[in-house]
């Protein structure tokens, strides 16, 4: 019932009743089988498969959820058997004239172990096996590895300590996909099944005639790898699971597993501590990538900003009645930032950065905005509806023009590139700007005078300047980066490391700006929410008395300097960017897409979450940058044997060259 890719699956419905009823149909007309049991597992999950097959009238053992080996020894010894035959719950075509014959050849060879799949030559999803009872205890006893106790057999079939046979069919029709996995699986069963329905005891023989003459009916799962789930991970099973249900398969294109490691990221995670990061498997890895996406400075699961947000949980998250702490973070952010008078809360950087504008524009009373599109994208485009979706003819203007803009806001958003002010003076001659709408530094710092430049036009001719802090907060002064450059704006807005990974957003803005906000119908209940608040309030206080700011500053350098020192002693060109806590490097050769997916595999071969890119936090000490630079610098080696020495990095790469940038993912 606990399947990740197809949860429930063996009580989903076929041909009329659960499918597991199905598959003890068929099974039970095996001659040489004395007894049929049901080994599942203790999770409660499993109550509802257990009743059922009970009230069928077979046996049910229960034992533990990932030793399945040990189900297996518990269920044997409670049946006093002597002899186990291995079908798995998940293949509804088990043929008992195939089962007969595999016990047959078990018992006239007097071997340890005898399968149809060792090699396979029948269809997957007619695999039988057949081992003693003695020779599943030596193994137990003899192997302790995950693999071997979650998948039974492996040990017994592949160590050499035991005598095999393998039943061989005189075709080879291997790859035929007759067992359910995903959903694609279970619609071709059940257009097989509504085939020869009523019967449901047809031979495999009669399905194999029928993919031959039918096989647009086998087509769903064609594509789908024999036994790949003993292959991959949980996470990856469910990332594979997801992406057919959540359009992209996240709901943040930064932590799609494309972008990092295709078909090997284990794009979930179980649990966090300092900065590490538990998968679905309970393997832990080190995070010297995104940490969050550079929403945990303080390390994850801080302890003193959880016990917050566990007293407000218990205290009441939501009320009718507002919470005190959105009253005390405002307060704070106003004493960080004294030309500011007034905030608003939300909880998503989209969010903010859609309030932002919409005051600014009920301010400034003009609707059109200068953006700039120095990096391409911005969060606020993910939210703000401005301008219609049709062009001046009537038709609809899909896609991004090339600065990336929305065609859709054509003619009242206008880019302008980071640090050329001359673009930014001209717009403002031609169009009737009332926002201009910036980060203060990402990639890139500002030119002398680039800044004081553009307060000084928004100033002079009554535009509203916002400042984009979401990402650029708290990273380099204790509020605002516009800070460190003596340069204030009329709104700027907070994210990211605000709430250490809980849900929080600010725009802080100047009274005269900030008190149109009544004019427009900006609200939503949960921006009244009580966790975000608390873990910002708690969050802030942290950072002043650890100065976070300078630490990860400090730490962003040292990784800076680490990745210089590494590429220079491999003779490899790399080119830094970003905020010294908010770094990437990249390789200044033809192959560097190939090659930072190398780092990222080999990487996490050794136990890191690393690519080319790498976000401080308060948890990154000296001792694990020592590991990761430890780890990394064969990995560099190995692109310089690529790099200067004629090996190929497609021959090391073990699976897809990960996505660039940030392009549609299907």
């Amino acid at each position: 019932m606990g399947s990740t890719r197809l949860p429930g699956k063996v009580m989903r419905e076929l041909a009329g009743k659960p499918m597991i009823a199905v598959l003890l149909e068929r099974l039970a007309r095996a001659t040489r089988v004395d007894e049929i049991v049901l080994a599942t597992s203790t999770d409660p999950r499993n109550d509802k498969l257990a009743a059922l097959v009970t009230e069928l009238g077979y046996r049910v053992v229960r034992g533990d959820e990932v030793d399945v080996m040990s189900r297996f020894l518990l269920a044997a010894r409670q049946t006093k058997a002597d002899v186990v035959v291995r079908i798995t719950g998940d293949c509804p075509l088990v043929d008992p004239a195939v089962v007969d014959r595999v016990i047959d050849a078990y018992a006239a060879s007097g071997v340890d172990y005898c399968s149809n799949a060792a090699p396979p030559t029948y269809p997957d999803g007619l695999d039988t096996e057949v081992f003693s009872l003695t020779a599943l205890e030596r193994a137990a006893a003899e192997t302790d590895a995950a693999f071997d106790h979650e998948h039974v057999t492996p040990y017994l079939r592949m160590s050499g300590r035991f005598t095999t046979l393998n039943v061989q069919n005189a075709e080879d029709r291997s790859a035929m996909r007759l067992t359910v996995d995903e959903a694609s699986d279970l619609a071709v069963m059940r257009g097989v099944f509504a085939h020869f329905a009523p019967d449901i005891h047809f031979g495999w023989d009669r399905v194999v005639r029928l993919a031959d003459t039918d096989p647009q009916l086998f087509a769903a799962n064609a594509s789908i790898q024999n036994n790949e789930g003993s292959k991959m991970s949980n996470g990856q099973k469910l990332w594979k699971r997801a992406k057919e249900i959540i359009p992209g398969g996240n709901m943040l294109l930064s932590k799609r597993s494309e972008m990092f490691l295709p078909e090997q990221w284990p794009s979930y995670f179980s649990k966090t501590r300092g900065c590490s990061v538990w998968d679905l498997d309970g393997t832990e890895y080190r995070d010297m990538s995104l940490m969050g996406v550079g929403t945990n400075t303080l390390g994850y699961s801080h302890p003193e900003v959880d016990a917050a947000v566990i007293a407000t949980v218990q205290a009441g998250n939501m009320s009718t009645l507002n919470c005190p702490e959105e009253v005390a973070l405002a307060e704070k952010l106003i004493e960080l930032h004294p030309w500011a008078e007034m905030v608003r809360l939300a909880r998503t950087g989209g969010e903010a950065n859609a309030i932002a504008v919409r005051i600014a524009r009920a301010a400034s009373g003009r609707d059109e905005v200068a953006i700039c599109g120095y990096h391409g994208w911005h969060d606020w485009y993910l939210a703000t509806n401005l301008g219609n979706e049709r062009g001046l003819d009537g038709h609809l203007l899909p896609g991004l023009d090339p600065n990336g803009v929305p065609r859709a806001l054509l003619g009242t958003v206008h880019p302008f590139e980071y640090n050329n002010l001359p673009q930014l003076v001209a717009l403002l001659d031609q169009h009737p700007i009332g926002v201009i709408k910036m980060e203060v530094s990402r990639n890139a710092g500002p030119a002398p005078g680039f800044l004081e430049e553009i307060r000084a036009l928004a100033t002079a001719r009554n535009i509203v300047l916002v400042f984009d802090e979401c990402t650029s907060g708290f990273r380099e002064t204790y509020g605002g980066l516009h800070k460190k450059y003596g340069v204030e704006p009329d709104l700027a807005i907070f994210g990211k490391a605000l709430g250490n990974g809980y849900a929080i957003t600010a725009v802080i803005g100047r009274r005269s700006v900030m008190d149109a906000a009544q004019t427009s119908f900006i609200s939503s209940t949960f921006w009244t929410e009580r966790i975000g608040p608390s873990a910002a309030v708690r969050t802030l206080d942290i950072m002043a008395e650890v100065k976070s700011w300078d630490a990860i500053t400090a730490i962003g350098h040292k990784v800076r300097a680490g990745w210089q020192a590494v590429a220079d002693a491999h003779r490899l060109k790399i080119a830094i960017a970003g905020l010294p806590s908010l770094s990437t490097y990249a390789f200044q050769a033809a192959s560097a897409l190939e090659y930072k997916t190398l780092v990222t595999q080999e990487m996490l071969a050794k136990g890191w979450l690393a690519s080319t890119n790498f976000y401080a936090s308060m948890a990154h000490t000296d001792e694990i940058i020592a590991d990761y630079f430890a780890d990394l610098d064969p990995v560099f080696a190995l692109i310089a044997e690529c790099e200067h020495g004629g090996r190929k990095v497609a021959d090391l790469l073990k699976g897809p060259v990960c996505h660039a940038g940030f392009k549609r993912l299907n």
